[in-house]
């Protein structure tokens, strides 16, 4: 299927909107592309002012070489992760030596959940992933819940 790149997004039409959202599905597996590029992300399908409105950031726009108004192609594809992003081996290595720290983490909402994932994966380097994934716990234990200062070490 094809859509149009609006500023931030674009617009699913409402039949597969209505399919997905009465399937039950808020996030989904989307892959996008055009003719040169091919891009793979987990997007968040939301229903504003009766229109299905898929949030498309900046970086995804420079992955796939497109500006607003382009048209380029899509997959929706059921998401089967269990955070609605695809978790760094780090991050489940931590997970797993530190029931603590992973009921804790379970007890935050999904998109905070989510939101300290992405943060974990921003750095490139496994053992600096264990290394805040590390920090993180040992902050969630200590019973800190401001994400910015999650991360630094006390």
């Amino acid at each position: 299927m094809q859509v149009q790149l609006q500023k931030g997004g674009f617009i699913l039409p409402e039949k597969l909107g209505d399919d997905w959202s009465n399937a039950g599905h808020k996030r989904v597996l989307l892959k996008a592309s055009n003719d040169i590029n091919t891009l793979e992300t987990h997007i968040a399908i939301r229903k504003l002012k009766g229109v299905y409105w898929v949030l498309f950031g900046k970086q995804h726009h420079k992955a796939l070489k497109i500006e607003p108004l382009d048209i380029f192609s899509i997959q929706l594809i059921e998401d089967t992760t269990k955070y609605g992003v695809v978790t760094p081996e780090a991050f489940d290595a931590v997970y797993d030596s530190d029931p603590d720290g992973a009921a804790i983490f379970e007890s935050l909402t999904d998109g905070k959940k989510r939101g300290l994932i992405y943060q974990v994966k921003r750095y490139k380097n496994e053992q600096t992933q264990v290394d805040k994934m590390l920090i993180l716990f040992e902050n969630l234990k200590r019973g800190i819940r401001d994400p910015r200062e999650l991360f630094k070490t006390r």
